[in-house]
Protein backbone atom coordinates (compact mmCIF):
# COMPACT_ATOMS: atom_id res chain seq x y z
CA UNK A 1 0.00 0.00 0.00
CA UNK A 2 2.68 2.22 0.65
CA UNK A 3 4.10 1.82 -2.84
CA UNK A 4 1.30 2.38 -4.49
CA UNK A 5 0.85 5.56 -2.86
CA UNK A 6 4.44 6.59 -3.00
CA UNK A 7 3.13 5.95 -6.69
CA UNK A 8 0.18 8.26 -7.06
CA UNK A 9 1.91 11.35 -5.10
CA UNK A 10 4.72 10.85 -7.52
CA UNK A 11 2.28 10.82 -10.27
CA UNK A 12 0.72 14.24 -9.52
CA UNK A 13 4.09 15.64 -7.71
CA UNK A 14 2.59 16.09 -4.32
CA UNK A 15 5.90 17.40 -3.25
CA UNK A 16 5.38 20.14 -5.36
CA UNK A 17 2.50 21.42 -3.96
CA UNK A 18 4.85 23.34 -1.00
CA UNK A 19 4.93 25.81 -3.78
CA UNK A 20 1.56 26.96 -3.46
CA UNK A 21 0.55 25.89 0.11
CA UNK A 22 2.42 28.19 1.88
CA UNK A 23 0.72 30.88 -0.02
CA UNK A 24 -2.82 29.68 0.14
CA UNK A 25 -2.26 29.32 4.24
CA UNK A 26 -0.95 32.54 4.72
CA UNK A 27 -4.01 34.20 2.60
CA UNK A 28 -6.33 32.23 5.00
CA UNK A 29 -4.32 33.64 7.94
CA UNK A 30 -4.53 37.29 6.86
CA UNK A 31 -8.23 37.00 5.71
CA UNK A 32 -9.03 35.60 9.30
CA UNK A 33 -6.54 37.43 11.40
CA UNK A 34 -9.32 38.95 13.28
CA UNK A 35 -9.31 35.83 15.17
CA UNK A 36 -5.45 35.49 14.91
CA UNK A 37 -5.54 33.62 11.91
CA UNK A 38 -7.76 30.64 13.19
CA UNK A 39 -11.04 30.37 10.48
CA UNK A 40 -11.82 26.94 12.45
CA UNK A 41 -11.08 23.61 11.46
CA UNK A 42 -14.03 23.59 9.60
CA UNK A 43 -12.69 25.88 6.78
CA UNK A 44 -8.95 25.29 7.47
CA UNK A 45 -9.65 21.34 6.96
CA UNK A 46 -11.86 22.63 3.79
CA UNK A 47 -9.14 24.79 2.70
CA UNK A 48 -7.00 21.77 2.54
CA UNK A 49 -8.44 20.02 0.83
CA UNK A 50 -9.46 22.00 -1.83
CA UNK A 51 -6.51 22.31 -2.48
CA UNK A 52 -5.33 18.87 -2.78
CA UNK A 53 -7.90 18.20 -5.09
CA UNK A 54 -7.32 21.42 -7.35
CA UNK A 55 -3.75 20.45 -7.70
CA UNK A 56 -4.36 16.67 -8.38
CA UNK A 57 -7.14 17.34 -11.22
CA UNK A 58 -4.54 19.63 -12.49
CA UNK A 59 -1.27 17.70 -12.42
CA UNK A 60 -3.30 14.47 -13.32
CA UNK A 61 -4.72 16.42 -16.66
CA UNK A 62 -1.27 17.85 -17.36
CA UNK A 63 0.38 14.48 -16.93
CA UNK A 64 -2.82 12.95 -19.36
CA UNK A 65 -2.62 15.45 -22.49
CA UNK A 66 1.26 15.62 -22.55
CA UNK A 67 1.83 12.29 -22.74
CA UNK A 68 2.92 11.81 -25.82
CA UNK A 69 5.57 14.95 -25.85
CA UNK A 70 6.48 12.79 -22.54
CA UNK A 71 7.05 9.49 -23.93
CA UNK A 72 9.19 11.29 -27.13
CA UNK A 73 11.34 13.80 -24.26
CA UNK A 74 14.37 11.57 -22.57
CA UNK A 75 13.95 13.58 -19.54
CA UNK A 76 10.66 12.62 -18.88
CA UNK A 77 10.30 9.40 -20.50
CA UNK A 78 9.95 7.26 -17.56
CA UNK A 79 7.10 8.79 -16.17
CA UNK A 80 3.98 6.83 -15.16
CA UNK A 81 2.11 7.37 -18.27
CA UNK A 82 4.68 6.79 -21.09
CA UNK A 83 6.20 4.01 -19.30
CA UNK A 84 2.95 2.45 -18.49
CA UNK A 85 2.70 2.04 -15.25
CA UNK A 86 -0.62 3.55 -14.74
CA UNK A 87 -3.47 3.30 -16.99
CA UNK A 88 -4.64 6.22 -18.74
CA UNK A 89 -7.99 5.23 -17.85
CA UNK A 90 -6.57 4.93 -14.13
CA UNK A 91 -5.32 8.97 -14.44
CA UNK A 92 -8.66 10.17 -16.01
CA UNK A 93 -10.38 8.70 -13.03
CA UNK A 94 -8.02 10.44 -10.79
CA UNK A 95 -8.16 13.68 -12.74
CA UNK A 96 -12.18 13.55 -12.58
CA UNK A 97 -12.61 12.37 -9.01
CA UNK A 98 -10.54 15.39 -7.67
CA UNK A 99 -12.36 17.46 -9.77
CA UNK A 100 -15.55 16.57 -7.89
CA UNK A 101 -13.86 16.85 -4.72
CA UNK A 102 -12.95 20.33 -5.27
CA UNK A 103 -16.64 21.07 -5.93
CA UNK A 104 -17.47 19.31 -3.01
CA UNK A 105 -14.94 20.81 -0.81
CA UNK A 106 -16.35 24.26 -2.19
CA UNK A 107 -19.82 23.59 -1.54
CA UNK A 108 -18.98 23.07 1.97
CA UNK A 109 -16.96 26.57 2.60
CA UNK A 110 -19.50 28.82 1.23
CA UNK A 111 -21.56 29.76 -1.99
CA UNK A 112 -19.20 31.73 -3.45
CA UNK A 113 -16.04 29.52 -3.37
CA UNK A 114 -18.45 26.61 -4.89
CA UNK A 115 -20.45 29.12 -7.97
CA UNK A 116 -16.33 29.71 -8.61
CA UNK A 117 -15.16 26.41 -8.18
CA UNK A 118 -15.83 25.34 -12.14
CA UNK A 119 -13.92 28.39 -13.20
CA UNK A 120 -11.28 26.87 -10.98
CA UNK A 121 -10.98 24.01 -12.91
CA UNK A 122 -11.40 25.50 -15.87
CA UNK A 123 -8.25 27.60 -14.79
CA UNK A 124 -5.90 25.20 -13.07
CA UNK A 125 -6.42 22.63 -16.26
CA UNK A 126 -6.39 25.29 -19.09
CA UNK A 127 -2.55 25.95 -18.70
CA UNK A 128 -1.74 22.15 -20.18
CA UNK A 129 -2.79 23.20 -23.35
CA UNK A 130 -1.20 26.77 -23.64
CA UNK A 131 2.44 25.71 -24.44
CA UNK A 132 0.52 24.63 -28.02
CA UNK A 133 -0.49 27.97 -28.88
CA UNK A 134 1.45 30.83 -26.84
CA UNK A 135 4.81 31.84 -25.63
CA UNK A 136 3.48 33.14 -22.04
CA UNK A 137 2.43 29.87 -21.26
CA UNK A 138 3.94 30.77 -18.30
CA UNK A 139 1.51 33.39 -16.99
CA UNK A 140 -1.10 31.10 -17.35
CA UNK A 141 0.25 28.37 -14.92
CA UNK A 142 1.08 31.86 -12.61
CA UNK A 143 -2.93 32.25 -12.56
CA UNK A 144 -3.64 28.74 -11.91
CA UNK A 145 -1.05 28.81 -8.96
CA UNK A 146 -2.68 32.70 -8.03
CA UNK A 147 -5.82 31.01 -7.77
CA UNK A 148 -4.48 29.44 -4.09
CA UNK A 149 -4.47 32.03 -1.97
CA UNK A 150 -7.32 34.01 -3.83
CA UNK A 151 -9.34 30.87 -2.90
CA UNK A 152 -8.62 30.54 0.12
CA UNK A 153 -9.18 34.18 1.47
CA UNK A 154 -12.87 33.89 -0.09
CA UNK A 155 -13.13 30.58 1.74
CA UNK A 156 -13.16 32.27 4.85
CA UNK A 157 -14.54 35.93 4.24
CA UNK A 158 -17.30 35.14 1.32
CA UNK A 159 -18.76 37.94 0.13
CA UNK A 160 -17.64 39.71 3.08
CA UNK A 161 -14.10 40.59 2.10
CA UNK A 162 -13.97 44.48 2.03
CA UNK A 163 -12.37 46.68 -0.64
CA UNK A 164 -8.87 47.18 1.39
CA UNK A 165 -9.29 43.17 1.64
CA UNK A 166 -9.28 43.23 -2.08
CA UNK A 167 -6.27 44.88 -2.58
CA UNK A 168 -4.65 42.76 -0.28
CA UNK A 169 -5.65 39.78 -2.02
CA UNK A 170 -4.60 40.70 -5.62
CA UNK A 171 -1.40 42.12 -4.70
CA UNK A 172 -0.43 39.15 -2.99
CA UNK A 173 -2.07 37.30 -6.48
CA UNK A 174 -0.06 38.67 -8.70
CA UNK A 175 3.35 38.56 -6.89
CA UNK A 176 2.50 34.85 -7.04
CA UNK A 177 2.26 35.05 -10.74
CA UNK A 178 5.87 36.63 -11.22
CA UNK A 179 7.19 34.45 -8.60
CA UNK A 180 5.85 31.84 -11.16
CA UNK A 181 6.63 32.94 -14.22
CA UNK A 182 10.64 33.53 -12.85
CA UNK A 183 11.18 29.91 -11.46
CA UNK A 184 8.84 28.38 -14.51
CA UNK A 185 11.30 30.07 -17.28
CA UNK A 186 14.46 28.80 -14.99
CA UNK A 187 12.56 25.07 -15.18
CA UNK A 188 12.17 25.60 -18.77
CA UNK A 189 15.70 26.18 -19.82
CA UNK A 190 15.95 21.80 -19.68
CA UNK A 191 13.35 21.48 -22.26
CA UNK A 192 15.06 23.97 -24.49
CA UNK A 193 15.63 21.89 -27.39
CA UNK A 194 13.21 19.48 -27.22
CA UNK A 195 10.56 22.04 -27.11
CA UNK A 196 12.12 24.01 -29.69
CA UNK A 197 12.33 20.75 -32.18
CA UNK A 198 8.68 19.14 -31.20
CA UNK A 199 6.93 22.52 -31.63
CA UNK A 200 6.10 23.77 -28.07
CA UNK A 201 6.47 27.34 -27.01
CA UNK A 202 7.69 29.24 -24.14
CA UNK A 203 9.17 32.58 -23.38
CA UNK A 204 12.80 30.54 -23.72
CA UNK A 205 12.06 29.31 -27.05
CA UNK A 206 10.95 32.40 -28.33
CA UNK A 207 13.44 34.64 -26.46
CA UNK A 208 16.52 32.43 -26.03
CA UNK A 209 17.62 30.94 -23.10
CA UNK A 210 19.52 34.02 -21.97
CA UNK A 211 16.48 36.88 -22.43
CA UNK A 212 14.68 34.90 -20.72
CA UNK A 213 16.30 34.49 -18.00
CA UNK A 214 16.84 38.30 -17.83
CA UNK A 215 12.81 38.69 -17.76
CA UNK A 216 12.74 35.90 -15.17
CA UNK A 217 15.29 37.88 -13.30
CA UNK A 218 12.84 41.32 -13.74
CA UNK A 219 9.91 39.15 -13.08
CA UNK A 220 11.24 37.95 -9.52
CA UNK A 221 12.15 41.81 -8.65
CA UNK A 222 8.95 42.93 -9.82
CA UNK A 223 7.16 40.68 -7.18
CA UNK A 224 9.82 40.99 -4.34
CA UNK A 225 8.33 44.62 -4.48
CA UNK A 226 4.48 43.20 -4.72
CA UNK A 227 5.40 40.99 -1.64
CA UNK A 228 6.98 44.26 -0.30
CA UNK A 229 4.01 46.71 -0.70
CA UNK A 230 1.23 43.70 0.50
CA UNK A 231 3.67 43.61 4.00
CA UNK A 232 3.07 47.39 4.05
CA UNK A 233 -0.72 47.27 3.31
CA UNK A 234 -1.56 44.60 5.70
CA UNK A 235 0.55 46.77 8.33
CA UNK A 236 3.07 44.02 9.13
CA UNK A 237 6.50 45.00 11.16
CA UNK A 238 9.79 43.87 11.61
CA UNK A 239 9.37 39.79 11.61
CA UNK A 240 7.69 40.49 7.69
CA UNK A 241 11.08 42.47 7.03
CA UNK A 242 13.09 39.83 7.63
CA UNK A 243 11.37 37.29 5.49
CA UNK A 244 11.07 39.68 3.03
CA UNK A 245 14.70 39.95 2.85
CA UNK A 246 15.61 36.29 3.30
CA UNK A 247 13.56 36.07 -0.14
CA UNK A 248 15.09 38.31 -2.02
CA UNK A 249 18.42 36.92 -0.99
CA UNK A 250 16.77 33.22 -2.21
CA UNK A 251 15.81 34.61 -5.51
CA UNK A 252 18.84 36.13 -5.99
CA UNK A 253 20.74 33.08 -5.48
CA UNK A 254 17.95 31.09 -7.56
CA UNK A 255 19.29 33.03 -10.87
CA UNK A 256 23.15 33.00 -9.89
CA UNK A 257 22.54 29.09 -9.98
CA UNK A 258 20.80 28.81 -13.10
CA UNK A 259 23.32 31.48 -14.94
CA UNK A 260 26.10 29.92 -13.27
CA UNK A 261 25.66 26.56 -12.93
CA UNK A 262 24.78 23.82 -15.11
CA UNK A 263 21.06 22.42 -15.66
CA UNK A 264 21.61 19.46 -13.32
CA UNK A 265 21.52 22.46 -11.05
CA UNK A 266 18.23 23.58 -11.83
CA UNK A 267 15.99 21.36 -9.65
CA UNK A 268 17.87 22.56 -6.88
CA UNK A 269 17.10 25.92 -7.84
CA UNK A 270 13.67 25.36 -8.86
CA UNK A 271 12.65 23.27 -6.15
CA UNK A 272 14.70 23.40 -2.97
CA UNK A 273 14.88 27.53 -3.12
CA UNK A 274 11.25 28.24 -3.92
CA UNK A 275 10.31 25.89 -1.05
CA UNK A 276 12.12 28.06 1.14
CA UNK A 277 10.53 30.95 -0.51
CA UNK A 278 6.72 29.48 0.68
CA UNK A 279 8.02 28.14 4.28
CA UNK A 280 9.74 31.88 4.95
CA UNK A 281 6.35 33.32 3.52
CA UNK A 282 3.92 31.38 5.72
CA UNK A 283 6.48 31.81 8.82
CA UNK A 284 6.58 35.44 9.21
CA UNK A 285 2.88 36.31 7.94
CA UNK A 286 1.87 33.77 10.67
CA UNK A 287 3.92 35.54 13.12
CA UNK A 288 2.57 38.58 12.24
CA UNK A 289 -1.29 37.75 12.02
CA UNK A 290 -0.66 35.54 15.69
CA UNK A 291 1.31 37.40 17.30
CA UNK A 292 0.16 40.89 15.71
CA UNK A 293 3.85 42.55 14.79
CA UNK A 294 4.57 42.63 18.69
CA UNK A 295 5.29 38.80 19.65
CA UNK A 296 3.34 39.46 22.83
CA UNK A 297 0.15 37.15 22.99
CA UNK A 298 -3.10 39.50 24.39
Amino acid sequence: MISTIQKWASFVRFSHTVFALPFALAAMLVAARDNRGWPGWKTFGLILAAMVFARTCAMAFNRIVDRKFDALNPRTAKRHLPSGEISLFSAISLCLISAAGLIAASYFLNPLCFYLSPVALIAVCFYSLTKRFTDYTHIFLGIALALAPVGAWLAVRGVNVSPSEILQMTTLACAVILWLVGFDIIYALQDYEFDKSHGLRSLVVAWGPQNALAAAFLAHMVMCGLLFAFGMLCRFHIAYLVGWFIIVICLVMEHWIARRRSLNWINLAFFRLNALVGAVFLIVVAAEVIFQGGFKLR
